[in-house]
């Protein structure tokens, strides 16, 4: 089924999709690693924490702060339905056996059925020979196939930048499994 193609507000709603996504892995992440975090020694305190509880905060003992892009989406060791909602796949991807993930503006993810589909498409410009391959490269290259319907550019380019190895390993060993 294809998508329709707003000509007036794709850009607007592309754009505000992306901070959605972006909005809602970030808030995952900075509840996770902040607030259920207790340190151990004085060099994991927290953003804006004392290391030391009767001196107050000064330049010498504050944790340098956090910049966005240094924030992981998601570490791998999640459970697996957590590992999908807190990278932002729920909010545009229905996948199937994870529960949250009802979203309507990518396509649904069963990579054990259309995996090998697209990688034997025309239009196909990637170099996975895997479905494996194929969904590790689709959240990395995001460009390397674009599936007929839906937009370029909604999915966002960074996600490599903020999912480890094992993260990325494990998803595409869950996308590559799940079939219509």
């Amino acid at each position: 089924m294809k998508k329709p193609k707003s000509s007036q507000f794709s850009g607007s709603r592309e754009t505000f999709l992306i901070f959605i996504v972006v909005a809602c892995g970030i808030m995952a992440t900075l509840s996770v690693n902040l607030f259920n975090q207790s340190p151990s020694d004085p060099s994991e305190a927290r953003v804006g924490e004392s290391t030391s509880p009767d001196q107050p905060d000064s330049p010498s003992t504050k944790v340098p702060s956090v910049e966005l892009t240094d924030v992981p989406l998601a570490t791998g060791t999640e459970p697996l339905e957590k590992l999908f909602v807190q990278s932002g796949c729920a909010v545009c991807h229905t996948i199937p056996g994870i529960a949250p993930a009802l979203g309507r503006e990518g396509p649904r993810l069963v990579l054990g059925t259309n995996g090998p589909l697209r990688l034997a498409d025309p239009q196909y410009q990637g170099t996975a020979t895997t479905v494996r391959e194929y969904v590790q490269e689709s959240i990395l290259n995001p460009g390397a196939y674009v599936v007929p319907g839906y937009a370029d550019r909604v999915m966002p380019r960074w996600y490599g930048k903020r999912l480890n190895a094992m993260a990325l390993d494990r998803m595409a060993e869950y996308l590559e499994n799940v079939k219509e």
